[in-house]
């Protein structure tokens, strides 16, 4: 499964440019609003230095990371949700996404301008969640009248639907802007969200500056970028990378952190498989089952599912080899009521015969 992540927010808040640094993808980027007119996409692997260290082990012929889709959405002004400046087609286009990662302005440069006069985080996040409210108010009052008509026939079902329309549509309407979902809408403001605040380089170990921010955001999570430095290590081997972070005293990449939050939003894990044709990570939902986790590859590894044999990637790296960790007692078979963990190294043994 690939994760979606919508990059969204004002415009001029350094949106595109975190999509070309995070992505490599040469998005436009300019000093005006609605430099992105489409939708710009694009897929990376997501960094896990656990891989590497497999492949030298097995002598994998190939590496393959699980994937996280970046979709780089043109910036919102006020009054959007009433079809100002891209207006609705800007916020449909959040709507196909898994997360909204919500890209704030906190930098200062006279250079670039901005839709309000001046960064205010406080108040441009509010404007873009008001945004989002405001098109779902839309949303809820078009669907509630159709939602009306499948009560008449008494399906509970529909009745229980229809309530629960119209208990967010309240919600909305009296200032709330998180929301539950409604079955069969893709609400904005029902979707996870979290916030990357775009700093200048000297804030990024202002750790007062951060906690105040985080504070505001919060029970959302967050993660502090500059998007210049970004762009710098775009191109750098992990290596190169790694020194020019700590001349910055930073320790992930935003890419890095931007997934590690991510995951966590949205209760996402990774586990591994391992061989000499390749190592590769797969990502599946905390709580999944070792069935569940082997449908991820296929179908009929889920549907042919007999056991998992499983070792901790800790365990495998210490010990140097699979013969080890079965030597050791390590190495574990798991049936279906398995429920895997974070960094497990898998084979799946499945029948599909039948």
């Amino acid at each position: 499964m690939s994760l979606q992540i919508g990059i969204v927010g004002l415009a001029n808040v350094g949106k595109s440019s975190l999509f070309n640094a995070l992505t490599n993808a040469g998005a436009l980027s300019a000093n005006y609003p609605f430099a992105t007119i489409e939708p710009n996409t694009g897929i990376v692997g997501v960094p896990d230095e656990r891989l590497n260290v497999l492949a030298k082990m097995y002598g994998a012929a190939k590496v393959v990371p699980a994937t996280v889709e970046f979709v780089d959405i043109a910036g919102l002004i006020a009054g959007a949700s009433k079809g100002e400046g891209l207006g609705n087609k800007f916020l449909a286009n959040i709507r196909e996404c898994k997360v909204i990662c919500h890209v704030v302005r906190v930098f200062k440069d006279s250079n670039v301008t901005h839709v309000a006069g001046g960064p205010d985080p406080k108040r441009d996040i509010e404007t873009v969640e008001l945004e989002l409210a405001l098109a779902d108010i839309e949303t809820l009052e078009k669907a509630i009248p159709k939602m009306h008509k499948d009560t008449k026939s008494g399906d509970k079902d529909a009745i229980k639907r229809e309530a629960n329309a119209q208990k967010v549509l309240d919600e909305l309407k009296s200032g709330k802007t998180h929301v539950a979902p409604v079955e069969g809408l893709e609400l904005l403001s029902a979707k996870p969200v979290f916030y990357m605040f775009n700093m200048d380089e000297d804030e990024l170990v202002d750790e007062a500056k951060k906690k105040e921010l985080a504070d505001m955001v919060a029970p959302q999570k967050c993660v502090f970028v500059n998007a210049k430095l970004e762009a710098e290590m775009a191109d750098m081997s992990a290596e190169d990378k790694q020194v020019f972070l700590d001349s910055y005293g930073i320790k992930e990449d935003g890419l890095t952190q931007l997934v590690h939050v991510a995951y966590d939003t949205l209760g996402l894990q990774s586990y591994l498989t391992a061989g000499d044709k390749e190592c590769r990570a797969w990502t599946i939902p905390k709580g999944a089952t070792a069935p569940q986790a082997a449908g991820v590859i296929h179908t009929d590894f889920e549907r042919g599912f007999i056991a998992a044999n499983i070792c901790k990637f800790d365990d495998l790296v210490k010990l140097g080899s699979e013969k080890a960790v079965k030597e050791a007692g390590l190495m574990r078979t798991e049936g279906k009521d398995y429920v895997m963990q974070d960094g497990d190294v898998v084979e799946f043994k499945f029948n599909v015969s039948k």
